[in-house]
């Protein structure tokens, strides 16, 4: 794992010992990897969850009836943009050798922000997924799912109690949350009096906002011909529909044995006007309006809806510091892309800013190079 942005001498080993990540999307899995990098090795990092499986925003689903054909139901492909060619260079290089990213097939179409000059564009081959638990093998961490963190309290001096809906509890020298921004508002426990205590931090996080979409993933049998020329595309005229892209295709994996999917994603307006809506009669018009831009659509054989109640951030924390420490002893961190943007870059940027944060907090005597 390369991290070549923090160099650490370690001045104390027993100043901290059991860290909690809240989410195990891909800045909580990649912070948990760079803190086994840099921390002893008695140190324990765990990650909680609330879903049942890790990949948050960067989801991959399966089709229930061919485990082998996926789709990428969140962030569809990283581009690596000039800004971060040098810093990053390594680190996409390790992923490449590991197979866990690759150069995106096929051609782009249609308007979008993302083809900045100087961009290259990278695909998971086997799904988006397999980056965020790539970073959580490396962190060699203790993993929980469907852990749904209801209360965060604490004494000063002591330690961080953490508990779930379930009424599971457990007690943390470190707690860093990479939720989005408005979950972190809605926990409670003495860390929700903390932040009323903080009003200039907590207006800052009050001004976080995320937009809103849905996504389907279709399957397709074997052999179903999706003959578009493009492996993705990006619709402007649709009031509905934004994106959509052949994941097979986009990732260079085409099979006769494995069944094909396609993944769409709506506007973001539309996202907002319907996010409170069942999925059900959403899927409906979504469909409806695929098939309006795609006549020539085969029925597919499985379709799984997605609603991204907080999928990309619209305004981030003032600053975009990458993480923000609202209590020092003991250490809780907020991070995640409400502290940076969404991209994988940006989500990298506030992992290193967390690990930052709590090297400063075991040892004062750091080598910054």
């Amino acid at each position: 794992m390369v991290f070549s942005q923090v160099k650490v001498r370690l001045m104390s080993t027993n100043a901290m010992t059991k860290i909690l990540l809240v989410g195990s999307g891909i800045t909580g899995a990649s912070t948990a990897a760079f803190l086994r990098q840099q921390l002893p090795k008695q140190t324990s990092i765990h990650v909680w969850d609330k879903a049942r499986g890790a990949g948050g925003r960067m989801s991959t689903s399966r089709n229930s009836k061919d485990p082998d054909s996926t789709v990428d139901l969140g962030a569809q492909y990283i581009s690596l943009t000039a800004e971060y060619k040098e810093k990053r260079k390594h680190l996409y290089t390790e992923l490449e050798c590991h197979g866990i990213l690759g150069p995106l097939n096929g051609s782009i179409e249609g308007p979008n922000s993302f083809d900045q000059p100087g961009s290259d564009h990278y695909v998971a081959p086997n799904g988006i997924s397999s980056l965020v638990k790539y970073f959580l093998k490396q962190s060699d961490a203790s993993i929980k799912y469907q852990h749904h963190v209801t209360d965060v309290s604490y004494n000063e001096g002591g330690q961080v109690t953490v508990t779930t809906n379930a009424k599971e509890s457990d007690s943390f020298d470190v707690v860093i949350l990479t939720l989005p921004v408005p979950q972190v508002l809605q926990l409670g426990g003495t860390l929700k009096t903390l932040l009323e205590n903080k009003m200039e931090v907590k207006s800052k996080l009050e001004k976080v906002s995320y937009s809103s979409r849905f996504a389907l993933g279709l399957f397709f049998p074997p052999k179903t011909p999706l003959p578009f020329p493009w492996s993705a595309k990006y619709f402007s005229e649709d009031p509905c529909i934004r994106y959509i892209s052949v994941d097979n295709a986009k990732r260079g994996k085409v099979s006769t044995v494995c069944g094909q999917s396609m993944a769409i994603h709506t506007k973001v307006p539309y996202g907002l006007d319907h996010i409170d809506l069942d999925l059900a009669p959403v899927k409906e018009e979504i469909l409806s309006h695929v098939q309006s831009l795609l006549p020539d659509l085969p029925e597919p054989s499985e379709i799984k809806p997605q609603k991204w109640r907080y999928s990309q951030v619209h305004k981030a924390y003032e600053g975009c510091p990458g993480c923000v420490v609202i209590n020092s002893n003991p250490l809780i961190i907020l991070a995640g892309d409400g502290f940076s943007k969404s991209t994988f870059d940006g989500c990298l940027d506030s992992a290193e800013s967390v690990v930052k944060a709590v090297i400063n907090q075991i040892t004062p005597t750091t080598s910054n190079i």
